[in-house]
């Protein structure tokens, strides 16, 4: 910590910035509770996108177990684009899922089984949600990293900026109240050797002529 010095000018400086630090703490405390919130939130919809590609998952298994082809559904079609958007959370920007346009190729519905249509259809929603999961998971160490840096910041004004402010304004207002003290204390010493000279002043005799 940098040598303060004892003046006024500083004190005011330290005074300015205690209040800034004390208005600024509550808004980061905020912060970090959305960002907690904002977290809870990802992790929920990480776990329901979860939950519905296991069930894709098992009903696919039990197509491959009754049907046993090896057709090839992933030739016939393809990943054209992942559509996404920006957008903001307690300040940060996050990626958001918009959705998957595939493109599929024609086959002959004659060499196919009937079932391929809705095969094709499973494959496409299961892609998709494996795409949204990215997404989410991205949304999450974002999160997480601001609510890491708020954190940090919460912690330097509360235990460092803001007590080292106050112990500051308390040594300065120490050293000017001896300051003062010291100046009354002068003042008085003074003004007691002037009334003491003034006491001890010779009194001049006038001659008196008859």
């Amino acid at each position: 910590m940098a040598k303060i010095k004892l003046t006024k000018n500083e004190l005011k400086k330290q005074k300015d910035a205690l209040k800034r630090y004390t208005r600024y703490l509550p808004t980061l405390e905020l912060k970090k509770q959305q960002l907690l919130a904002e977290i809870r939130r990802v992790q929920d919809e990480i776990r329901d996108r979860q939950v519905k590609m296991d069930t894709i998952e098992k009903h696919l298994a039990t197509w491959i177990a009754v049907f046993a082809e090896d057709i090839g559904i992933a030739s016939l079609f393809f990943v054209k684009d992942i559509r996404t958007d920006s957008g903001n959370i307690a300040g940060i920007d996050i990626p958001l899922f918009k959705g998957v346009d595939f493109e599929e190729k024609a086959y002959d519905y004659m060499t196919y089984p009937l079932w391929v249509d809705t095969g094709i259809e499973i494959s496409k929603k299961y892609i998709s949600l494996d795409k949204e999961l990215e997404i989410l998971h991205q949304q999450e160490i974002l999160i997480r990293e601001e609510l890491r840096i708020t954190v940090q910041r919460i912690n330097l004004f509360d235990k460092v900026m803001i007590p080292r402010s106050r112990e500051s304004i308390r040594k300065i207002r120490i050293f000017m109240g001896d300051q003062d003290t010291a100046a009354v204390v002068r003042g008085k010493i003074s003004k007691a050797k002037i009334e003491k000279k003034k006491k001890n002043k010779p009194v001049r005799l006038e001659k008196v002529y008859a």
